[in-house]
């Protein structure tokens, strides 16, 4: 049975694309997810939080306008409503985040993913 291995990834960032020339240098060809264009379901990201054992705002940017200007700092946010928020928002999300099977790793730095590999 081969592995289903996918990656969230912005083309446009240096960690993400280090990352996957990482992976094909082991010769890893992960599934392309470009979450800007095709976000998670709020049901994908909260897997994904739950299998890299996090919570919503650790895996936010919190850099990003976006989360100032939704005032996503507000400690009365729930769970649900920050994930919303960064389906909303995918600029939000960190990245990139390899998921293997039942497993998932954030690439920063890229070689972390190599742990699920």
């Amino acid at each position: 049975m081969s592995q289903k291995i996918s990656m969230l990834h912005n083309p446009r960032c240096s960690k993400s694309r280090q990352t996957l020339e990482l992976l094909q240098s082991k010769g890893v060809q992960p599934d392309i997810i470009e979450y800007l264009k095709t976000p998670p379901t709020e049901e994908e990201l909260d897997n994904i939080l739950n299998m890299l054992g996090l919570e919503p705002r650790q895996l936010m940017r919190t850099k990003e306008t976006e989360y100032a200007e939704n005032k996503l700092d507000d400690e009365s946010l729930t769970r649900q409503q920050l994930i919303q928020a960064m389906v909303k928002y995918p600029k939000l999300i960190e990245r990139p985040i390899l998921i293997n099977n039942k497993k998932a790793a954030l690439g920063r730095p890229p070689e972390d993913v190599l742990e699920i590999l």
